[in-house]
């Protein structure tokens, strides 16, 4: 999959330094109730500002509070409806209630460089193996030597816990264990739209780091994707070993062309 930064941000993806959950987890509720408010997909980002900060629908108790959360969403998410990786989020968000907790997952590890390096400790870790915050801060310093005190070591890795948690890859309150994420035809296709997007083709689609987040086996995920062409959310077509899909629904030529991803 190609590694071209400048391409792959003009189609939603953040590499931006630092990462949103510092200060937050992927804000699940938040988000749910952000865009029930603003129903509309083709809003524009100024729309969910007024609604998170002048309209204060997520309920927050100060002025600052609302604007701190709006500017994590917009980091997490982005917000725009030119953002093709948003655009896409809401698609399935709309159609595939089930799956919203991975498809937040999805969105977000996309954008959040912290939330990324966390999947390599958290997915190695066997089904009912035990998850401490410390371990996770441990691997993020690992990570980012040097970059966060022992403070926000602390706070961000019960921030990416907590975020695990909302997507069903961990569960627990004080004491984490790894648990299975349950994949649907939305998240699963999703993850294959991501994979699209960073030049994977055919089965290679299958094998990005986007549906290992689901912990889904080849052949489910085959499944899910025939599901998903069904529901008329993609195309897919498998014709014995061969399998390929496309989303004219989620991208057009055009924006493919313009990113350099044609």
């Amino acid at each position: 999959m190609t590694d071209d930064r400048a391409k792959l941000s003009r189609l939603g993806f953040s590499f931006r330094r630092g990462g949103t959950h510092t200060a937050r987890s992927m804000m699940l509720d938040d988000l749910g109730t952000l865009l029930d408010e603003v129903g509309d997909p083709e809003a524009p980002r100024s729309a969910y500002r007024e609604a998170a900060v002048g309209q204060n629908c997520l309920g927050k108790r100060s002025g600052n509070n609302r604007r701190i959360t709006f500017t994590c969403l917009s980091n997490l998410y982005s917000l725009e409806p030119e953002n093709v990786l948003f655009r896409a989020l809401r698609f399935f968000w709309s159609r595939d209630a089930e799956g919203r907790p991975l498809l937040a997952l999805l969105c977000a590890y996309a954008r959040d460089p912290v939330l990324r390096q966390s999947s390599g400790f958290i997915l190695e870790i066997p089904e009912g193996g035990t998850v401490t915050r410390e371990e996770v801060a441990k691997g993020l310093d690992s990570s980012f030597p040097g970059r966060f005190s022992r403070a926000t070591l602390q706070s961000t890795a019960q921030n990416v816990n907590g975020t695990w948690t909302m997507a069903g890859l961990l569960r627990g309150k004080s004491r984490k264990t790894r648990a299975r994420a349950r994949a649907t035809a939305g998240s699963l296709a999703y993850s294959l739209f991501m994979g699209y997007l960073r030049g994977a083709r055919g089965e290679s689609m299958f094998r990005s780091e986007y549906v290992k987040l689901l912990d889904c086996s080849y052949p489910a995920a085959l499944e899910l994707a025939t599901e998903a062409s069904a529901a008329g959310w993609i195309v897919f077509n498998r014709v014995g070993n061969v399998v390929e899909a496309s989303f004219p629904k989620l991208v057009s030529d055009e924006e493919l062309e313009a990113s350099g991803q044609d």
